[in-house]
């Protein structure tokens, strides 16, 4: 399937964003605004490419006139096979305000096959995606739980803040 046929969304219809599932081209767009966040840990483009080609189906950008604004990376968790574990969500300050986050969201809760939740973990002092996590739960009616998951001693990395785990679900 073409991200011209059926993968190509937008939502809602008079929107000026376009979200679909990333392609090997996507992957230095989506390096990019995760680096022009400044919020989010940085990967190397390489691992950006890689996703954008291994975990497509798990994952979302969005467009707007035909420039990637903004990315949700997830995969699906091997020991929880109902479960997108999403990794990264990233908008351009440009594009913020606009409810693309949560818009894409709802777009992999939609169209990934199986899915019934969702898990991600977000330090504590990043409000906005707390924000983002507490309003999608609401929006779909489901329990949010936060546990402890990576704390402080588990990075080798001075300085990390712990992370903690958001569940979602069942949805």
């Amino acid at each position: 399937m073409t991200a011209d046929s059926e993968q190509a969304h937008s939502a809602p219809e008079d929107s000026p964003f376009v979200l679909r599932e990333p392609t090997i081209d996507d992957g230095g767009a989506m390096w990019r605004v995760a680096r022009d966040s400044q919020t989010l840990d940085l990967n190397t483009s390489y691992a950006y490419l890689l996703w954008a080609r291994d975990f497509a189906r798990t994952s979302v950008v969005a467009e707007r006139d035909g420039r990637v604004v903004g990315f949700v990376s997830g995969y699906i968790r091997p020991e929880a096979p109902h479960t997108l574990m999403v990794w990264q969500v990233a908008v351009d300050a440009d594009q913020r305000g606009h409810g693309l986050a949560g818009r894409m969201l709802t777009h992999l809760a939609d169209t990934v096959p199986g899915m019934t939740s969702l898990e991600t973990t977000i330090t504590d002092d990043n409000e906005a995606s707390r924000a983002l996590f507490a309003r999608f739960a609401r929006t779909r009616g489901a329990d949010h739980e936060e546990l402890d998951l990576f704390v402080r001693e588990h990075f080798p990395d001075e300085g990390h803040e712990p992370e903690v785990l958001h569940r979602i679900g069942p949805f």
